[in-house]
Order: structure tokens, then C-alpha cells, then sequence
């Protein structure tokens, strides 16, 4: 099948590329009734990942399915009602569902199967309180598992929402947010268990869940769910689809740029092959020639991949942290890593002995607070552990992080 360009979004169909395995896991896994955590770093093909199976799922005619994306969630009650709204897909409980917000819907009549799901959605968030959430979306669940069908319920950016459940308004994880997290994770385990077979649960998200739950002591509220670990590509997988997309757009590059391109990348992340590609072909265009060489590899990742053009996408690594740190271990975190890049890539013990030091100021133990931001990096993507300290994974994160802020950078052996 000829492999097309996947551009910034997910992918499906003729734009999907590999990850046969993990298909068929989830494939076996729906079967099973077991439900899953995919786990990786960013743009490693979760979402992608998640809708082809759940297209395939689907078309086979073995289960109904729905995706529901819940980073803009910023309560319990929101999630319910985002969930509601998407299982409009689900034909065969979509009645009982209406009939669990039929007083919200009761003015709407009829017209409510062509609300657009985010009207439905509005309408349904209408219809939920604190003293009535819980139960109306246990209502929800046992309407999804009457369906003739099982359903495979797919929950995107659920680690957002966790930490958004977690954090006070000075971004700091909180009594009440523990409490309101805990409530809301033991309400899907409660239903994951009662309902097991019927609906079955995948979780995932572009920040880890399980270091944001180990911070806040909730780390047992996961235990329902078996990891599935998304790995970077290997040479071969991406040599590969760098070889069909050439073949595609009608272009050479050659095995040694292929493998170029590899080195250059050093953590071969799906959306970076193809991204690379992309710049590649332009470049070749802009050039009027077919053939890459070695020295197109080099243009093309300085120019695009490392400009201004190619770092709407690298800032979205740094945005993400903001979304799982507080204010004060944001900080740290972006000066672990500015450090480590203007050290070659590495922060040696040597280097992370003199930051436990600096900041012994702080309320929490230090140790603590280190160890705490270097277990999220590493889980989401950003370093990897080594027998000297901690190692950025990808070569284009590297590169990227020492031109944004390696200038002006202060190590913390000078201060």
C-alpha cells in the first residue's frame, strides 16, 4: 500500500506505518476484556496508535468504539459529560444513554440526534452537579455495557485531567486534589471492574500517568491497567518508511542518507521521520532534483528541522511541561535540561550533586524534589538513565534545547 505523508496530526489507513504488534496486543487485549495504559514519550504514535486499532476494531464488526479526548476536561463531571457525548457513535446505546440526562434533554426532544457532539456535550455538563456525578456516570456505564456489542472506551490526555484534578491554584498538588483525583480514578476502576468485558478501557496521554499518580501517592488506582509500552522505531522500521514515502513522492534517498537521517535524529520518533521527510522533499523540490546526498541531510536538519519553522513543534515539549510541574519544579526541570545539553547531552552525578546542593532552600526534601522532576522527564521522553547520570534521548531534542536556551545559560558550578 503507498505510504502517504502523515503531517502534525494523527495518522490512519494510508498514512499508517508499522506498529502491526501493538495492533494485534490490542486487538487481543479488547478480546481479553483487559484494559491497557499505553505508555511513551510524545509524538511516539499513541493517538495514532489508538485510532487505527480502534478503527480495525470496529470494522471488523467485533466491538463499537469511541475515542474521547478529555485534555480540555477540567473536572470529573466534564469527563462524564465528553464521554456521554462521544458515545453518540454507539447506535445501540445511544438511546439508554439519552435516557440517563432525559431531564436535561427533555425540552430538546427529537432534535437532540442532530446536536453536534459538542452541543450534546454542553447539554449533558448541564445535567451533572457534585451530588449527582458519580452516579449519572454510573448510569453511563452500565448504558455502555448493554450495547449488543462491546465497547472499546478510549480516554486520551486522561494524565492532563489527573494533574488538573491534583493542583491548587498555585499549581501545587493539594489535599482536596488528592481527594478529587483519587475519586475520580477509583470511579473508573469501579466501573472498569464491574462492567470488565463490556467496556473495555485504554488509557493514554502525551505526559506519563504513572509519575504524576507516584507523586501524589495514587499509584494502586492504576493497577487495573496493563502497560503497553510504545518504543521508538528501529533503524530498519525507519529506513523502511523513509524508503516508501521516497517511493511514494517519487524521490531517491539512498540507504546511506537514510541512515543519515537516523544518526542525525538518534531516537527514532515516528513524527520525526516523517517531519524530516517532509523537509526533505521540500528541499529537493526548491532544488529541482530527485536524488538527496549526505550534504542534504545536513542542510535540510539545520535550516528546517533546528529553525524557527521547525520549532512550532519542538515547543510544544517545552509547553507540555507546564502542564505536569509546578511553577517552582518547572524551573528545575528546564535547568536539568539546559544543563544537560550544554554538557554534551549528559548530566553526570558530578552535575546533579551540585543541584541537590543549590537547592536545599526549598520546603520539600531536595532530594525528593530532584529525583521527582528527573522520574518525569525520563518517563516522558526527555532523558534517558545511564550508568553516568542522565543522557537526552533524542539527538533533535538536544540540539533543539541548547539553540533555545544553552546562550545565556549559567551553569550552577558558577554560581
Amino acid at each position: 500500500m503507498p505510504l502517504k505523508k502523515g503531517g502534525s496530526n494523527w495518522v490512519s489507513g494510508d498514512k499508517f506505518f508499522n506498529r502491526e504488534s501493538e495492533l494485534e496486543i490490542l486487538a487481543e487485549r479488547a478480546r481479553e476484556g483487559t484494559h491497557t495504559l499505553l505508555t511513551a514519550p510524545r509524538r511516539m504514535g499513541k493517538t495514532s496508535l489508538l485510532r487505527e486499532s480502534l478503527r480495525r476494531l470496529e470494522e471488523a464488526g467485533e466491538f463499537e468504539t469511541i475515542f474521547v479526548d478529555l485534555e480540555a476536561a477540567s473536572d470529573p463531571a466534564d469527563a462524564i459529560a465528553e464521554i456521554a457525548a462521544q458515545s453518540k457513535s454507539t447506535s445501540r446505546s445511544w438511546k439508554t444513554i439519552k435516557d440517563v440526562f432525559q431531564e436535561t434533554l427533555k425540552e430538546l426532544g427529537e432534535q437532540v440526534d442532530s446536536f453536534s457532539t459538542a452541543s450534546l456535550q454542553v447539554q449533558f455538563r448541564a445535567g451533572i452537579a457534585a451530588g449527582n456525578r458519580w452516579r449519572k456516570g454510573d448510569e453511563l456505564f452500565s448504558a455502555l455495557a448493554e450495547s449488543a456489542l462491546p465497547v472499546v472506551l478510549a480516554l486520551d490526555e486522561l494524565p492532563i485531567l489527573i494533574n488538573r484534578l491534583l493542583r491548587g491554584p498555585n499549581e501545587a498538588i493539594t489535599g482536596d486534589g488528592i481527594r478529587l483525583a483519587e475519586e475520580f480514578l477509583g470511579w473508573l476502576r469501579k466501573n472498569g471492574q464491574a462492567h470488565r468485558g463490556r467496556v473495555i478501557l485504554v488509557l493514554s496521554g502525551s505526559v506519563g500517568l504513572e509519575p504524576i499518580l507516584h507523586r501524589a501517592g495514587l499509584s494502586a488506582q492504576a493497577n487495573i491497567y496493563q502497560p503497553l509500552p510504545l518504543h521508538p522505531w528501529s533503524e530498519t522500521v525507519a529506513t523502511d518508511c523513509l524508503n516508501a514515502l521516497a517511493e511514494q513522492y517519487r524521490i531517491q534517498l539512498p540507504l546511506t542518507v537514510r541512515r543519515a537521517i537516523c544518526q542525525r535524529l538518534r531516537q527514532l520518533v515516528p513524527h520525526h521521520i516523517q517531519q524530516f521527510f517532509d523537509h526533505m522533499h521540500g528541499h529537493l523540490r526548491r532544488e529541482g532534483r530527485r536524488r538527496a546526498t549526505a550534504n542534504d541531510v545536513e542542510i535540510v536538519y539545520n535550516s528546517e528541522m533546528l529553525s524557527v519553522r521547525g520549532q512550532v513543534d519542538m515547543e510544544h515539549y517545552e509547553s507540555r511541561m507546564r502542564t505536569v510541574f509546578s511553577a517552582n519544579e518547572y524551573k528545575h526541570a528546564l535547568q536539568l535540561l539546559t544543563e544537560a545539553a550544554v554538557s554534551g547531552g549528559l548530566l553526570n552525578h558530578d552535575l546533579l550533586a551540585y543541584y541537590r546542593e543549590d537547592n536545599r532552600s526549598l520546603d520539600t526534601p531536595n532530594e525528593t524534589n530532584i529525583d521527582q522532576v528527573l522520574h518525569q522527564l525520563e518517563h516522558d521522553g526527555y532523558l534517558t538513565k545511564v550508568d553516568e547520570g542522565y543522557r537526552f534521548q533524542s539527538g533533535l531534542l538536544q540540539d533543539w534545547w541548547l539553540a533555545r536556551h544553552g546562550r545565556h545559560f549559567s551553569s550552577v558550578r558558577g554560581r
